[in-house]
């Protein structure tokens, strides 16, 4: 079987994210170990809680190198979100954080007229096809929990938006990296779907 590995920041319980890959017939592991990264078929980046911390985490176990080399090698990459916003450029939750500038854009905090964070369930609507959503309705409901949201002007790179407001970029792909900002552990069987999407992909 191949190896999958699930990128530990040190934020957060990795677990339930580990488990719902185990569901759809993934091997995962979960590591901090830069070699492992550089070693493995597919890579898995979740985050949660505060953009800087979470970049901070990554670049203090010495894993950007590993994962922007297994991106330019064109390793099958999968970003959860935070681990999504953190392929962005730049965030200015709690002060202004360069992110790992694989995707063009940024993540500004929602608008003050709006419940902050964004969480619970929410539609997501695709605006281009895309394998990631294969099988997955328009639609169709997943959960969120994020206060940030990506602001780019590449529209290339939108596979779906999500209305809170305004539309947000809620799936993103360019090439071998996709990502979601919802957590698909906690989205019931459209969550399973789009993990079984990218595993199939890898396998």
């Amino acid at each position: 079987m191949k190896q999958l590995a699930i990128i530990d920041t040190g934020i957060g319980n990795l677990r339930s994210v580990q488990k719902a890959f185990e569901t759809v017939g993934a091997a995962p592991a979960i590591t901090e170990d830069p070699a492992v990264v550089a070693a493995a078929e597919a890579v898995v980046l979740p985050g949660v809680g505060a953009f800087g911390d979470s970049i901070d985490g990554l670049r203090a176990r010495g894993l950007e190198p590993a994962v922007c080399d297994a991106i330019r090698r064109g390793v099958p990459f999968f970003g959860i979100c935070v681990g999504m916003q953190l392929l962005f450029e730049e965030s200015e939750e709690m002060g202004l954080h360069r992110g790992l500038g694989v995707l063009p854009g940024r993540l500004v905090r929602f608008p003050a007229t709006l419940t902050v964070p964004h969480m619970g369930w929410n539609q997501i609507e695709p605006r281009r096809p895309h394998p990631l959503l294969d099988g997955v309705p328009s639609g169709a409901f997943a959960y969120f929990d994020h206060s940030y949201c990506v602001v780019t002007g590449d529209e290339s790179i939108v596979v779906a938006a999500t209305d809170y407001g305004s539309l947000f970029p809620s799936v993103v792909a360019r090439d071998n990296v996709w990502a979601i900002q919802f957590h698909p552990e906690k989205s019931q069987q459209v969550g399973l779907r789009i993990l079984r999407n990218f595993v199939e992909r890898v396998w």
